[in-house]
């Protein structure tokens, strides 16, 4: 059997490419016709069965085949890359590989269209995000139950101390003045007056607002939310308007400041004082 490396050292070349294109035409892979053949040089085996197709059962089947033909279709049908990307699961490079002979699909939307799908999906996945928020809050609400005196109590005190007056060491002033623009930490507050047994007729009501605001409709507002007359406010504090600033606190939802005094209220401010102290104190052991 000869062994030569180049057609040329074959004896008889000529009629080994015979024997191999009949293997060939018969169905023989090229590693069947090496075996039969005894030809083990691979470039030399190619040149036997030059011209002549692999047969059908050698071909490996392409698996993107069927992505490809699909891409296709999806493009003539005016799809985008990135939605035949998200349909197909493949790449965008892939994409482009398969479908960049096709002509660019016509816009389906003009961009007024376009901007108001946009506004449209936006206000869908706000209104989405509200109504998980609300979902929330009414979760949060039922988890309160109701609420103890002793509960009551220690709110009141940690709303006092957050947002009421406090005397200075060096200003010893003792005086019990509690302000906030939210109605429900007003109501609760007067709420926690009461469980205190502080005497209504012991209050003082004055708005601090805005001087731009419509103070009558504020006096209004704030004698519903803590259901007293409008009569009994004192003189309102105007805010001066500063130029250089733009303020946010406008329009019919801005009602100012409620400040409720507590007249005689020196010995209320001093247990203020000391019961603020001893929720701090037990934090602190908690803490360790």
């Amino acid at each position: 059997m000869p062994m030569a490396h180049s057609p040329g050292k074959y004896v008889d070349f000529e009629g080994l490419r015979q024997q191999a294109v009949a293997l060939r035409r018969a169905g023989y892979s090229l590693r069947q016709i090496r075996d039969e053949l005894k030809i083990f040089n691979n470039d030399i085996l190619n040149q036997l069965v030059k011209g002549e197709p692999p047969p059908e059962w050698t071909k490996r089947p392409n698996a993107k085949d069927d992505l490809r033909a699909k891409a296709r279709e999806l493009r003539l049908q005016g799809w985008t890359y990135d939605q035949i990307e998200a349909e197909l699961g493949c790449s965008r490079s892939s994409v482009s590989l398969w479908v960049r002979d096709l002509p660019r699909p016509e816009p389906r939307y003009t961009p007024e269209e376009q901007r108001a799908l946009m506004r449209e999906g936006l206000a869908r996945r706000r209104a989405t995000e509200r109504e998980k928020l609300e979902m929330t809050k009414v979760a949060a609400l039922r988890e309160t139950g109701e609420l103890t005196d002793r509960e009551l109590f220690m709110v009141g005190v940690a709303l006092y101390w957050a947002e009421g007056s406090k005397s200075k060491p060096y200003d010893r002033r003792e005086r019990a003045i509690f302000v906030n623009s939210d109605p429900g930490v007003i109501k609760t507050y007067l709420a926690w007056l009461d469980l205190l047994e502080v005497d209504r007729e012991r209050l003082n009501f004055r708005l601090l607002i805005h001087e731009s605001a419509d103070v009558d409709a504020a006096h209004r507002f704030w004698s519903a939310v803590a259901d007293v007359d409008t009569s009994v406010f004192a003189k309102p504090t105007l805010k001066k308007h500063n130029p250089k600033t733009v303020r946010k606190n406008t329009g019919d939802d801005y009602h100012g400041c409620l400040v409720i005094g507590v007249a005689r209220s020196a010995h209320l401010y001093n247990r203020i004082e000391g019961w603020w102290a001893g929720i701090v104190a037990q934090a602190e052991t908690r803490l360790g």
